[in-house]
């Protein structure tokens, strides 16, 4: 018989903030792989645009709207999400707002800092924990997978809010990996480098930003969606059954140089 763990098919992956960026990519790369793939986005919009181009690729597809620092929403929708599908096996938490425009930490609001806590990081424990509660009493395991950044563990002034959530993921990963390893539950936490996406589109499309960024970044590009599809492809496939409490960079080479 040919090895094949890559085949994704008969998996289901539940993909936040899928509808665009790098979520989308992680579905398109699932979906290509087998997997039958759930995405929620705030968009209905963007949506119902991303479930038609995952339908091309995968069996079954569902989109649901979701607000994940809404926790009653979370949990409406997980159960939505399994009444359909039938199962959830992997669940990306990759919902996310950026920092915003901040003059300074010493100007920095409750307001801000709420904003960005309430998606990033409320929205990532109300998520896991449900798909983590789900996966337990299904008793086959699972994978719990985040999307973190770079600014959780490089430097990153005025975005103090941003960069605490990213580093808050890390570390809710590598406990979630511990206490759920005995229930074959692995949880791994991905860290992008600079993306282009629509987060970061104001900041790649300043010159000075870019003659600044672009030299630092060994591969010579930005990256995109699309490069996030063999992670997550992956981290749900039996190629990494034995591999758990991992952070993933992938940023073109930009934190090494």
């Amino acid at each position: 018989m040919a090895y094949s763990p890559f085949d994704l098919t008969g998996k289901v992956a539940l993909v936040t903030g899928g509808n665009s960026g790098i979520g989308l990519g992680m579905a398109l790369g699932l979906a290509q792989a087998g997997a039958d793939v759930a995405i929620w986005g705030t968009s209905a919009t963007k949506n119902e645009a991303a479930r038609t181009e995952l339908a091309r690729h995968s069996r079954r597809v569902l989109a649901l709207q979701c607000d994940v620092g809404d926790e009653a929403a979370v949990n409406e929708a997980f159960a939505a999400t399994v009444n359909t599908m039938g199962r959830v096996d992997g669940c990306f938490a990759n919902a996310g707002v950026g920092g915003g425009d901040v003059a300074s930490f010493l100007q920095m609001t409750s307001e801000q800092w709420h904003r960005v806590t309430r998606v990033n990081l409320d929205g990532a424990f109300y998520t896991f924990r449900a798909a983590a509660q789900h996966m337990v009493q299904r008793g086959d395991g699972g994978v719990l997978a985040g999307t973190a950044s770079l600014a959780a563990v490089e430097a990153a002034p005025r975005s103090e809010h941003y960069a605490a959530t990213k580093g808050g993921m890390i570390s809710m990963v590598r406990a979630l990996a511990v206490e759920f390893a005995r229930h074959g539950i692995r949880a791994h936490a991905i860290l992008p480098g600079w993306i282009e996406t629509n987060m970061t589109e104001r900041a790649i499309g300043n010159e000075t930003f870019r003659s600044k960024v672009m030299p630092r970044i060994p591969m010579r590009r930005w990256g995109s969606g699309e490069d996030f599809a063999g992670i997550a492809v992956y981290l749900l496939s039996d190629a990494s059954r034995y591999h758990t409490g991992d952070t993933f960079i992938i940023d073109g080479g930009y934190a090494l140089f």
